[in-house]
């Protein structure tokens, strides 16, 4: 962007435009580098003008709560834009179906769920994201998986204009989801249908989940989530722990002794480039001593330093 599309835009529009903001602070690894620029709008239809406003090529990254993501350390020469706590409207529907924009954090859509004695959402406590990022990928733990309860969804493109579209508009599979279509869609909103259930049961099968995941995974350290998908029929976690690489540490990037498909940050002074380096060495390995190629269920943007 040049400064005459700068002004235009911050005159047209009523987000936060910001300049060189600091990736480390929204992703959940704590490292990387910066965005040339970041969009804060200010609801669903000021991202629709902000959409409209900007040119076609501009580079756009949308982040959530920065929970699958990682910038390198050479920055995002782009716009990020920010969806949590912006694009937050949960509520159900006149026809009983619970609608959550993108920036709805996962696990409130369980308990908003529970709370209104619907079932089937309880594994959306377990997703440490948003819906749009669990839409984007069809995140699921737990026997879940993010599209078996979606209804339909709500996509805005790149020229600001939404539209409706169903599960069979879309090629959907593990940790995968992608339109028919050639399109430059994103995930707006989603309506999600729920069978009746009793609000007490659900409640307790949440409580129960985040306690398995507060047991097994390292949550207080600054981490992404899963690193690997799981390939078929087996896991990432133990092929990784077989091939001996718990603890294995690349700069200030480690595999995690509690859960070996994480890589933390435990002293956060992790460069985007060692986290990357330790994920390319834990592929390295376990295909050569497994014949198992691994593949990143995490997503790496940006130019190194």
């Amino acid at each position: 962007m040049d400064m005459s599309e700068l002004r235009h835009l911050e005159s047209v529009l009523r987000g936060e435009l910001r300049f060189n903001e600091p990736m480390a602070r929204h992703v959940t690894w704590r490292a990387g580098g910066a965005a040339a620029r970041a969009y804060v709008p200010a609801d669903l239809d000021d991202l629709a003008a902000f959409l409209r406003a900007t040119r076609i090529d501009e580079p756009l990254l949308f982040a959530g709560l920065g929970s699958n993501l990682l910038v390198r350390d050479g920055g995002f020469d782009g716009t990020v834009v920010f969806l949590h706590a912006v694009l937050g409207r949960l509520t159900l529907s006149e026809d009983g179906l619970v609608y959550a924009e993108a920036g709805v954090a996962s696990p409130k859509v369980a308990r908003f769920a529970a709370n209104h004695d619907l079932a089937g959402a309880e594994f959306l406590a377990g997703i440490p994201g948003t819906v749009g990022g669990a839409l984007a990928m069809n995140a699921g733990c737990h026997g879940g998986e993010t599209w078996a309860i979606v209804d339909r969804v709500l996509m805005l493109d790149r020229h600001g204009k939404l539209r409706e579209r169903r599960a069979e508009d879309f090629e959907i599979g593990y940790r995968h989801v992608g339109l028919r279509e050639a399109s430059d869609e994103l995930f707006a909103a989603a309506w999600f249908r729920l069978p009746a259930g009793e609000g007490a049961a659900s409640r307790g099968r949440i409580r129960e989940l985040l306690e398995k995941r507060i047991a097994s995974q390292p949550l207080q350290l600054p981490n992404a989530g899963s690193v690997f998908r799981n390939p078929p029929g087996d896991h990432a976690a133990r092929l990784i722990e077989a091939a001996g690489l718990k603890g294995l540490q690349v700069g200030g990037a480690r595999v995690s002794e509690k859960h070996a498909n994480f890589i933390v940050n435990p002293e956060r002074r992790a460069t985007a480039a060692d986290i990357e380096m330790l994920i390319e060495r834990v592929q390295e390995v376990v295909c050569g001593k497994f014949g198992v190629e691994l593949v990143r269920e995490v997503r790496i943007v940006g130019e190194k330093a």
